[in-house]
């Protein structure tokens, strides 16, 4: 039974029930009780232990920024400028919101060709964004030493706004259509009772909800831990300073970001204030923060400032000689991978979080405090938060000691450049394969996935295997192509260990996944099933290879990158009347691949078992015996040839290794790494879950209607929104491959693409293709008259690389073994 506090006589106490709570009275919170006021949610209580934006927002610079180096990320930052230039006439809170404009200035060719690329995708939202000369960027700031810039991007309805002002605006907002906001209210405990609600412990007496949002920012992770949550956060120090008064600070000047500099750089009354993003940071444990304080202010550390401030003083000479009125060193939350988290935690039903902006808050709050209410109010998210969904991360990711080294290299990362493939350097070696040492041997360059340590690329013995990165020829590419040549002419082994893997067994096993997934797993034992789970929309909500080993047991394979999404997103559909248990299994098994048209001579020589096709089709899979191991070997491939996944329980897989590498080079077998993966896959047009498929994708969209399974008995989840899109007639959106004409330019990711020169859409994921001599990419095309064949035929196609078009060809199908022969030999 639920207890209560006697009751406090306070015409402040807040009401002890309420639909939904959210505690943090930052921008975040503020910014989610607003937008799910306009929802019409006015049942909510915000919660502020001290006073209202005394946590982080208080300090936080007001830099306003609409383009971001994705169009995912681009399509949340942009509202901030929709939100906040209306705000102030809809609450009659003034916010100091102003489009001044942000001149990002680039001291190197490469950070300018970044630039360019990032005005792209602003022109894919219709946003005004110029590069433009040295010259011209002096003409608008003229106290610019514009010697030392190669160029600049302008961006002139970008801006600066004031935080406080702008955060009280919004709560002048939500309290307008009755939400409750109280300070100085601090949550000492809270916990789940048995009905689902959430208690929260409060001097104020108990307090109670349906749904809790933490919306708190450094102190969302110790309040989560309360119910049994981790997130992972940490602090860092974040550095500015203003300036006295100088002349050359006037009212009208855009924001100055100098990113080779590590300082961005605004007008403030007159002065100018001068943060950094320097290349490194400095962490800061929970432990050394003042305990219960308001508006912290950390020690002044002008040995960390210094080299920012010089950066500084070289692109504006009139700071030399200007003093400093205040050096300001605040809190931040960071996160390991540069994204804010919001979404509902994993295994707490209607519990939220909005936290770990990494210094963006004003910049993202709006579109994120928007992004969570959607999803609060609809009870799933309406658009695409796979990429900021706290159901991202995996265990090892919220240890604080893997949090406290990584998060100095996050802080830099704000400004570093933002190469293609990037491997980061802090916190590696934290997950490795049994045959790690067997790559090292073979001079792999090792990079990053989920903390997995994976070869990307082999140099040949004695060269360096350290990562020139290029948006032009980045350095492993001449040994890329050649591990895709082998693949294509002989046979590659790659280490693909680090898939997620997914023990779903019980009774009710079959009927659980049937409803699942859009394709039919209740097939014969040893058949393997390629499918998909769908939200109720009909988006693909994962990406996974079905292996049914028993009547009742499943093997369900995902990559490494979503594993903890995949496994959140599976577990929280098993319901107390299903006979279902989930197992994560993915350190029982290592996996080898083997592919290439010398797969099958090659493992012929170290199994007994008949490779042939007749006994071993395609997309089946066998217990086969290899070495002294039971090997469960799946013939599968993901680059388009005849080949094996090999997966071997982790004790037997060196002995396993040993005997096929051995027996493999009379074949000419060689290692290939994940960057050789990446360029394969693409030439055969096989998607990638969060690159080509997502959760606002569909599979008649995908291209991928062959997987599903209209017509099982029960149906499954998305089935409805399928059919309706399907009578519906031609798809006004559909994934579309294209190879471009010129063999020089690459493609990456995010590239506008335009049909008779309008844009339609952008690259999902683009690369060489050593095969074809020249880049191929994939992305959806979206068209008010259907995306047909006809369509496609009949249209003049164009792919933009920072700022330059490029003719290309498009297709419905691969362009390398469109019916996919090759791999069914």
């Amino acid at each position: 039974m639920t207890s209560f506090l006697p009751d406090v006589r306070n015409s402040q106490t807040p009401k002890r029930t309420h639909e939904i709570i959210i505690i943090g009275g930052g921008i975040a919170g503020a910014s989610t009780a607003y937008h799910l006021a306009k929802l019409g949610k006015t049942d909510i209580a915000l919660l502020e232990r001290h006073q209202l934006t005394s946590g982080t927002t208080w300090h936080a610079a007001g830099l306003i920024m609409q383009t971001r180096s994705t169009h995912s990320l681009t399509e949340i930052a942009k509202y901030n400028v929709e939100l906040y230039s209306t705000l102030e006439e809809e609450t009659g809170q003034a916010t100091g919101f102003k489009q001044n404009g942000t001149l990002g200035v680039a001291r190197t060719m490469n950070r300018l060709h970044e630039c360019s690329r990032n005005a792209s995708i602003a022109k894919s939202f219709g946003l005004e964004a110029h590069i433009i000369s040295p010259k011209e960027a002096k003409e608008i700031y003229p106290a610019i030493d514009s010697s030392i810039i190669e160029g600049a991007v302008y961006i002139p309805n970008d801006g600066q706004t004031n935080p406080i002002d702008t955060c009280m605006s919004l709560i002048a907002g939500a309290k307008k259509k009755g939400v409750k906001i109280s300070e100085n209210i601090e949550v000492k405990d809270l916990w789940k009772i048995s009905n689902g609600n959430y208690q929260l412990d409060t001097f104020e007496g108990i307090l109670e909800c349906e749904t809790l949002v933490l919306a708190c920012g450094l102190w969302s992770r110790d309040l989560a831990s309360k119910l049994g949550a981790r997130i992972p956060l940490f602090a860092a120090e974040h550095f500015y300073v203003v300036t006295e008064p100088l002349k050359d600070s006037k009212p009208n000047l855009p924001v100055l970001r100098d990113t080779d500099g590590h300082v961005y750089i605004k007008e403030d009354t007159g002065k100018f204030l001068i943060g950094a993003f320097e290349p490194w940071g400095k962490a800061l444990p929970m432990a050394k923060l003042p305990m219960d304080t308001s508006f912290i202010e950390l020690e002044e550390d002008w040995d960390h400032f210094e080299l920012p401030m010089s950066k500084a003083i070289q692109i504006l000479p009139c700071l030399e000689k200007t003093g400093i009125a205040k050096f300001f060193n605040g809190p931040e939350s960071f996160t390991p991978d540069l994204l804010f988290m919001i979404g509902e935690i994993q295994g707490l039903k209607n519990c939220f979080v909005s936290t770990g902006y990494n210094s963006e808050g004003i910049e993202y709050g709006a579109g994120a405090g928007r992004a969570l209410a959607e999803w609060i109010y609809s009870g799933a998210p309406q658009m695409d938060l796979s990429f900021v969904d706290v159901a991202r991360f995996h265990p090892f990711q919220i240890n604080k000691t893997y949090l406290e080294h990584r998060i100095p290299e996050v802080l830099g990362s704000h400004y570093k450049m933002n190469w293609p493939h990037y491997q980061p350097l802090s916190s590696r070696g934290v997950r490795k394969s049994v045959l790690h040492d067997r790559w090292a041997k073979l001079n792999a360059s090792f990079g990053e996935g989920m903390g997995w340590e994976r070869p990307m690329w082999f140099a040949p013995e004695g060269e360096s295997i350290e990562n020139a990165y290029s948006y032009y020829e980045p350095n492993w590419y001449k040994y890329t192509s050649k591990e895709c040549k082998a693949a294509r002419e002989s046979a590659i082994i790659i280490d693909q260990s680090s898939f997620g893997k997914h023990l779903v067994q019980g009774r009710d096993a079959c009927k659980f996944l049937q409803k699942l997934c859009a394709g039919n797993v209740d097939v014969p034992l040893g058949k393997l099933v390629y499918t998909h789970m769908l939200n109720d929309k009909g988006g693909i909500e994962t990406d996974i290879t079905i292996n049914r080993l028993n009547k009742t047991e499943f093997l369900i394979i995902s990559s490494a990158t979503v594993h903890p999404r995949d496994k959140n997103w599976i577990t929280q559909h098993i319901t107390e009347d299903l006979n279902v248990t989930y197992t994560d299994i993915t350190s029982a098994y290592a996996v080898l691949s083997i592919q290439g048209p010398k797969s099958r001579d090659i493992l012929s020589k170290v199994t007994t078992a008949d490779l042939s096709n007749d006994s071993f089709p395609f997309a089946t899979s066998q217990d086969i015996d290899i070495a002294y191991a039971r090997v469960i070997a799946n013939r599968l491939t993901y680059i388009g040839e005849l080949g094996w996944e090999l997966h071997i329980p982790t004790e037997f897989t060196q002995g396993v290794f040993d005997l096929i590498w051995d027996a493999g080079k009379e074949f000419g077998l060689k290692p290939a790494g994940y960057h050789a993966l990446e360029h394969l896959r693409s030439e055969r047009a096989y998607r990638e879950y969060e690159l080509d498929l997502t959760p606002v994708d569909t599979l008649l969209e995908a291209g991928l209607s062959y997987t599903i399974s209209w017509d099982k008995e029960g149906g499954f989840n998305g089935l409805e929104a399928l059919k309706s899109q399907r009578a519906s007639g031609q798809l006004k959106k559909r994934l579309v491959m294209f190879k471009l004409r010129d063999p020089e330019p690459l493609l990456f990711h995010e590239e506008p693409i335009l049909c008779n020169d309008n844009i339609v859409g952008y690259i999902s994921s683009g690369v060489r293709s050593f095969t074809l001599g020249r880049s191929i990419g994939m992305g959806y095309v979206n068209h008010s008259g259907g995306v047909t064949k006809s369509f496609i035929q009949k249209s003049k196609w164009k792919i933009e690389i920072a700022g330059k078009q490029y003719m290309a060809d498009a297709s419905l199908q691969a362009f390398f073994d469109p019916k996919g022969e090759r791999l069914r030999k």
